[in-house]
């Protein structure tokens, strides 16, 4: 079963890391990915730019409304994700624990619903 796991922190509190230190925690991320590889867990993952540089899209009575970021007035922003495989959710979690990000902010485990029709499937 695919899980994505969605990692959320204080983008300022992050911002005032040092440089060696956010390189240490991409580092480790990294290094977690090739672990999930070697184990057929790793599907996908990603760190995002801040939430500044995002848009929200919204279609209201067929008008698209588009919000500049920041938009959501909370703590934690979403910082990145990993999408992987894993046996069930205990096994979704064990990974997540090991996500840099979890020290920091929270991880957030979601198992997706997969249907077929899609791309690459």
């Amino acid at each position: 079963m695919k899980y994505l796991l969605l990692v959320h922190h204080d983008e300022e509190a992050f911002g005032k890391m040092s440089e060696t230190q956010r390189k240490e925690m991409l580092a480790e991320s990294v290094q977690l990915t090739h672990q999930l590889h070697a184990n057929e867990q790793y599907v996908h993952a990603s760190p995002l730019h801040p939430a500044a540089t995002g848009v929200i899209v919204r279609v209201r009575e067929g008008k698209q409304i588009v919000t500049d970021g920041p938009f959501i007035e909370t703590r934690e922003q979403i910082a990145g994700y990993f999408l992987i495989n894993a046996k069930d959710l205990n096994e979704a979690i064990s990974i997540a624990t090991r996500v840099p990000g979890a020290r920091i902010g929270t991880v957030e485990v979601r198992p997706l619903i997969e249907i077929t029709g899609l791309p690459n499937e």
